[in-house]
């Protein structure tokens, strides 16, 4: 049965739980390791929801759909190709995406998020589920005109490493088939992404395998499995919503 899995704050301290409804059941013990549910409830309106896990490291996928892979003309990956976004850049649910300093064109993107269950390295793609606890909506938010800014070195890390600019959650949802799913992403209510994530180039088995090769992933980590077709502008003063039926609606405002 699929779990919603939340992280808390009650006054100063952190807790973690079972969402269920509009109560969340605390548990005790680690998440990802034998959590054990206690008999203490909260109502979700009476604490501060945090980002549902603490990653080491996000890693963030490019050119990871079809749909948009071909509008862009860009040729197919042979290798998942992806960059890590700094623990300065998480934000929480309903938190406020600070609109850069250096100002310039902000863009959202829409994407699944991946969380790791079980350390990994070298995993075999057969294997790789094993390691997955379970998925979450973010948003990678970009600076867009930063990228290519100079010619002879592209800033990824720069345009997407901003404070603020990996907003994720609400919950960590379990048990669910990631080839159903389908990202929403909406601005101020009006709907600009719509996209399954059937359309991935690498299936969450590939890259959870694949990146495995590289870099050892950990309980928490989070991959992003990069985003497709309707990536846009977002104005000082909008509301961003990531929404993955079966997970939730991540909102953000930007000012």
């Amino acid at each position: 049965m699929p779990n919603h899995w939340v992280r808390f704050s009650e006054g100063s301290n952190i807790h973690f739980g079972i969402l269920q409804g509009d109560r969340i059941r605390v548990c005790e013990g680690d998440m990802f390791a034998c959590a054990v549910p206690t008999e203490r409830w909260m109502p979700l309106a009476e604490v501060n929801l945090l980002t549902p896990v603490q990653p080491s490291k996000v890693i963030a996928l490019w050119n990871n759909f079809r749909a948009l892979g071909e509008k862009l003309k860009l040729a197919v990956p042979a290798e998942p190709l992806y960059l890590i976004k700094a623990p300065n850049t998480y934000l929480a649910p309903n938190g406020t995406i600070c609109k850069p300093a250096c100002g310039g064109k902000v863009v959202f993107e829409g994407e699944l998020g991946i969380v790791i269950g079980k350390a990994c390295k070298l995993v075999p793609e057969g294997d790789a589920l094993d390691h997955v606890f379970g998925y979450t909506c973010a948003n990678d938010v970009t600076v867009a005109d930063i990228l290519n800014r100079d010619a002879s070195f592209a800033q990824w890390v720069r345009a997407k490493g901003f404070d603020t600019f990996c907003p994720f959650g609400p919950v960590v949802a379990t048990g669910l088939d990631p080839t159903k799913l389908v990202v929403k992403t909406m601005l101020n209510g009006e709907v600009r992404q719509d996209y399954p994530i059937s359309d991935m180039r690498f299936s969450v088995q590939q890259l959870v395998s694949l990146i495995s090769q590289d870099i050892t992933l950990y309980p928490g980590d989070v991959i992003l499995c990069g985003t497709s077709v309707g990536v846009g502008s977002m104005p000082t003063g909008s509301t961003v919503e990531v929404e993955i039926a079966g997970i939730g609606r991540l909102s953000n405002r930007f000012e």
